[in-house]
């Protein structure tokens, strides 16, 4: 199964959060922008026969914090080197998709001795004309509106983009071949883009100006293939990267599955025997309870493990106390059984009891509404006007003189109505059990 880790990195306190699937020798896996190491999941199921793969996100996007200042693809690079580094890794294959295949070549040129060998799935080489058009319009500043008319943009940015390159280019000559409403694509996509929030800028913009210089053909680098699918909006790009050293191929493929195994047969045959040494924090990780994961933070051995309300994430832990995210919220996978769930990680944590939160007020049935994705993004709006008014009433659906909370400016910030709807979404349906589980819990129905 995929495990979940953060390792911070010792110089700078940088917090990294990666995934890991399979045994054997490890190969590194850099994801996309503005997406998150949770793109390769299906991927690393498929090649953990071969790898350990390991999958960070990168700086700014998932859960990985932001490099400093305005960093540039070459800082992007370093970042990776230093990660390997913190893992203990010497040596490793390496695959990345667009721009994680940008962030790996710079890394290539700036720390040759960290990789065996690189599998790239398209490498663009833009024109003067191209860069030109996506100007400022490509990265627009992405900020929390008042009313939730962000996500309005962000729904129908994500699902336009695989109909259109660049995605606001919507003529006829820029239509892509790969259109689709697959609505659990979209979702995923627009809920990484709420964890990357503004910062997805940097690391996005850092590969768009970054300089495409593939090292010169006399050049002794590890072996690196470049392929790309018809419909990639990058496939061709194949026939712009010029002449190559020797051990660099680059050819258009069929389809994803071809440029896959292309890439997998490619990556075996450069892989290093070294096993991989997997390094992780101590105060902050995910238990393996079953086939699910459970998200926790504070001290093992703990007086108490601090539960948070239902619809709500994790907060950061008191002194001799550690704080999960409940079974189905935030960044823990969702459990059958929530009870037996969150006693297990009381067992595994070895916490000596667990401190419940009180039963919230309102009837579950009403606090919680219907948040699946629909075709048309509108669980986002419905998650945000019930974040919203979760600080004007209580409960928030009692929007009358007699359920008024006095107005709390920090309450209704943009930016804290974000983070509560990103909770709410995240959360769905299993805020409402954990409801009913506290009042079976207490008889009490608040």
């Amino acid at each position: 199964m995929i495990t979940r880790h953060v390792l911070t990195i010792p110089a700078s306190g940088r917090r990294v959060h990666y995934r890991k699937c399979g045994s054997g020798p490890l190969l590194l896996m850099v994801h996309q922008s503005p997406r998150s190491s949770a793109e390769y999941e299906r991927l690393m199921r498929e090649w953990s026969a071969h790898f350990t793969c390991v999958a960070p996100d990168t700086p700014g996007f998932g859960q990985s914090d932001p490099l400093p200042g305005e960093p540039e693809i070459a800082d992007f690079a370093d970042a990776l080197d230093e990660f390997l580094a913190a893992l203990g890794v010497e040596t490793c294959a390496a695959y990345g998709f667009h721009s994680g295949g940008i962030i790996l070549v710079t890394a290539l040129k700036r720390h040759p001795e960290r990789f065996s060998g690189l599998a790239i799935g398209g490498y663009a080489i833009w024109t003067e004309e191209e860069m030109r058009i996506f100007g400022d319009s490509y990265l627009p500043p992405f900020r929390p509106s008042s009313y939730g008319e962000h996500l309005t943009w962000l729904w129908n940015r994500m699902l336009e983009q695989s109909w259109f390159f660049p995605w606001f280019d919507i003529r006829d000559e820029a239509r892509l071949s790969v259109a689709h409403t697959d609505v659990g694509r979209v979702n995923a996509a627009v809920m990484e883009m709420l964890d990357a929030g503004d910062a997805y800028r940097a690391g996005y913009g850092a590969v768009l100006r970054a300089p495409r210089d593939i090292p010169a053909p006399e050049s002794i680098t590890a072996p690196v293939l470049i392929t790309a699918y018809q419909g990639d909006p990058l496939c061709a790009h194949i026939e712009r990267l010029g002449d190559m050293p020797p051990n660099w191929h680059a050819h258009a493929v069929a389809t994803p599955a071809e440029h896959e195994a292309e890439s997998l047969a490619f990556l075996r045959r450069h892989a290093t025997d070294a096993p991989a040494l997997i390094a992780e924090d101590a105060n902050e990780g995910w238990l393996t309870i079953g086939e699910g994961l459970i998200h926790w933070r504070g001290e093992r051995d703990a007086e108490r493990m601090v539960l948070q309300a239902p619809a709500n994430e994790l907060t950061d832990p008191g002194p001799n106390e550690v704080a999960i995210d409940v079974p189905g919220h935030g960044l823990s996978s969702d459990f059958a059984d929530m009870e037996d769930a969150i006693e297990a990680a009381r067992d595994a944590l070895g916490a000596r009891h667990i401190a419940w939160p009180q039963v919230p007020q309102g009837d579950p049935d009403l606090l919680y509404p219907d948040l699946a994705p629909d075709r048309y993004g509108s669980h986002l709006l419905r998650a945000w006007s019930a974040a919203r008014a979760e600080a004007l009433f209580r409960p928030w659906y009692a929007a009358d003189k007699d359920h008024a909370l006095p107005v709390d400016s920090a309450a209704l910030d943009p930016e804290a109505i974000a983070r509560r709807a990103r909770a709410r979404l995240r959360a769905g349906g299993a805020a409402r059990r954990f409801h009913k589980l506290l009042i079976d819990r207490t008889g009490d129905p608040a």
